[in-house]
């Protein structure tokens, strides 16, 4: 059995339980129990704090932990970054007020910063040769500047908009941030095997991800030209049908290009494509 710690809500919370849930991992759906074990698969899910996974993980309270990288960074606790995972992202940034003229980074001399990551913010500064005041809140750093208490922030910004409704403009990024799943140093094998099933799981889950799978109906005529536009993972599949000059052609597409291409297959004559998702993808 391997315990993996969770936060306990909010968006990195869903994001995780969604992809436990896509790589079959049935945990159930109440979180009034501080541990929730599987009932397909040797795991348990352990709900914490976001900024207490670190910490769990590198005791070995909990054998991994699916934490925002700036909380590992922000903690700098000693465990092993196994994956990193591509959702709840975000950036660390620093942001003053929209009607202040700022010149660039020496404007953070001798100025006060309110955040809540300031080991991050310190070690930055200290690389670039500012010397500022750090002043640590772990409420809502954004009202800082708003109330006199600072004279810019340094926080998680994601889509902007809490920064726009405090008045504030983004102006220096400093790290950006996504999900990480870590690992304990000291792992045992049985434990290790454990979790390379699960990666492979989540490898699956991920390689799916954007991905269509395409059937249609194409003339040999242009057999060549069709499989030269299709990106398949070695080549499409090609199956005869009962009309000699036709023949049926699967593929897989990915969505960032899939409109330019079907464009181009129609193009050259294909017809009754079908377009199916792709829920798991094993390479």
């Amino acid at each position: 059995m391997i315990r993996i710690a969770v936060q306990s809500k909010g968006r990195l919370f869903e994001d995780t339980m969604n992809l436990l849930a896509e790589a079959d991992i049935k945990i159930g759906a109440t979180r009034r129990t501080l541990l929730v074990q599987s009932s397909n698969f040797p795991l348990e899910v352990l709900y914490l704090r976001d900024d207490d996974i670190p910490q769990s993980v590198a005791s070995g309270v909990a054998d991994l932990g699916v934490v925002g990288e700036n909380e590992f960074v922000e903690r700098h606790e000693q465990a092993d970054v196994v994956e990193r995972l591509g959702f709840s992202k975000c950036r660390l940034s620093l942001a003053i007020p929209k009607e202040v003229n700022y010149t660039g980074l020496e404007w953070f001399n001798g100025k006060k910063i309110a955040t809540s990551y300031p080991y991050i913010l310190s070690q930055f500064l200290e690389q670039k040769g500012i010397k500022a005041d750090i002043h640590v809140i772990t409420g809502s750093v954004e009202i800082s500047p708003g109330i006199g208490l600072a004279d810019g922030i340094f926080d998680i910004v994601s889509s902007g908009s809490t920064l726009v409704s405090n008045n504030l403009r983004e102006v220096e990024v400093v790290m950006k941030s996504e999900a990480l799943l870590i690992a304990n140093k000291q792992l045992s094998e049985e434990k290790r095997q454990t979790l390379r099933e699960m990666l492979f799981r989540i490898a699956a889950v991920k390689q799916a991800e954007d991905k269509k799978y395409v059937r249609m109906n194409a003339p040999k005529a242009s057999l060549k030209e069709i499989i030269e536009v299709l990106p398949g993972l070695k080549s499409p599949t090609i199956i005869p049908l009962a009309d000699e000059e036709w023949c049926s052609v699967h593929a897989v597409l990915d969505q960032k290009r899939f409109w330019e291409i079907i464009g181009k297959l129609k193009e050259l004559g294909a017809q009754g494509i079908l377009v199916t998702p792709i829920e798991k993808m094993i390479l």
